[in-house]
């Protein structure tokens, strides 16, 4: 999709719901929560998040809607088999000032005590794991462990330094070689700080006799530092099956190294464990069918009221393996394409 249309606003919409959470607030503290503020009804509505995920062969949809004062409502579903089961649900009731509960037989545990201590401004599924729910922990680890982020900002080379410095290094060189950077080795010392540990990075290569040459990390291309900063991230999640979420993968990175990263995800032998890579990207030479199914593709664009909105290529129903989809989406058919007007055209 265009510049400033929500792409990144969604991954962060996620990343806000994973620090929700997993993070514990004391009584008063505020939620990190920023209403769409382009609207003078949405500004003072509650935000509501809603995610579908698979653990351990069991499909689950958990959400819960929230301002920054307190959660209004909240719910868990389960589809062990596939069936559905509504473990849990807490509705906000204006009239009274109270939360309406709701418990199936499903949920298993000491559900008055939790219910009980979970505050206004915390999540029922947080307290319960916290006070030992084991049932609900594989939904409260999903956020907590497998769900991962990286953003162009902040962007650093720390997890994979680290990574290096115990059994990782040789797999971050094979990352490293399989993209054609030519580094021989990467050499980190790790210095103690009366914060926290830093690290000192430095890439190893050979000169034309043979000879080992080090350069510091900080010297290297901003799309070498990229792509080492990306190792550590990429590899534990293909190991551990996890969700890795990335805003704006393709920056400073030549678009062949974009496909790489995607196309390892689509390896069963890269992925067996079925990890899961969530991107946005203005790299529009990965619109392949080659590279990803039609459903996999989805476009993100603004409405009248500047409102983000996302939709699937799938919606256009393009024909399999023949339409050229970066020539479609370049000409406009998908839309989500920025207008450009003439510089002075413009009033």
């Amino acid at each position: 999709g265009p510049n400033s249309c929500g792409k990144s606003n969604f991954l962060k919409a996620l990343s806000a719901m994973k620090g929700i959470v997993t993070t514990t607030l004391q009584r008063g503290m505020k939620l990190p929560l920023t209403p769409f503020r382009l609207n003078l009804e949405t500004v003072t509505q509650p935000t509501e998040f809603e995610v579908s995920f698979i653990v351990r062969e069991v499909k689950y949809q958990y959400g819960f809607s929230a301002s920054a004062d307190q959660i209004f409502d909240e719910w868990l579903f389960a589809f062990p088999a596939g069936r559905p089961q509504k473990w849990f649900e807490r509705v906000w009731d204006a009239e009274s000032g109270k939360h309406l509960w709701k418990f199936s037989q499903f949920l298993q545990g000491a559900k008055k005590l939790w219910q009980q201590s979970t505050r206004e401004n915390a999540l029922f599924l947080s307290t319960a794991v916290q006070l030992n729910s084991e049932q609900l922990k594989p939904v409260f680890d999903w956020f907590s462990k497998t769900l991962r982020f990286v953003g162009t900002e902040g962007l650093s080379p720390e997890s994979t330094a680290r990574f290096c410095t115990g059994s990782g290094k040789e797999d971050v060189l094979k990352f490293l070689k399989a993209a054609d950077f030519n580094i021989e080795d990467i050499r980190v010392e790790e210095k103690h700080l009366p914060t926290e540990p830093t690290y000192e990075i430095n890439t190893v290569y050979n000169d034309s006799n043979g000879q080992t040459v080090l350069f510091n990390f900080r010297d290297e291309s901003s799309g070498t530092q990229k792509f080492f900063s990306f190792a550590e991230p990429i590899l534990d999640v293909l190991a551990n099956g996890s969700v890795l979420c990335i805003d704006e993968l393709n920056v400073n990175l030549h678009p062949k190294l974009v496909q790489f990263l995607v196309e390892l995800f689509h390896d069963p032998k890269a992925n067996p464990k079925n990890a899961q890579l969530i991107f946005t990207t203005h790299e529009t030479t990965i619109l392949t069918q080659e590279i990803f199914r039609r459903d996999q593709i989805w476009f993100c664009d603004k409405n009248r009221e500047q409102a983000s909105f996302l939709y699937p290529l799938s919606d256009f129903s393009p024909k399999k393996g023949k339409e050229n989809l970066e020539l479609g989406y370049l000409s406009g058919r998908y839309g989500a394409l920025p207008l450009v007007r003439s510089f002075y055209g413009v009033q």
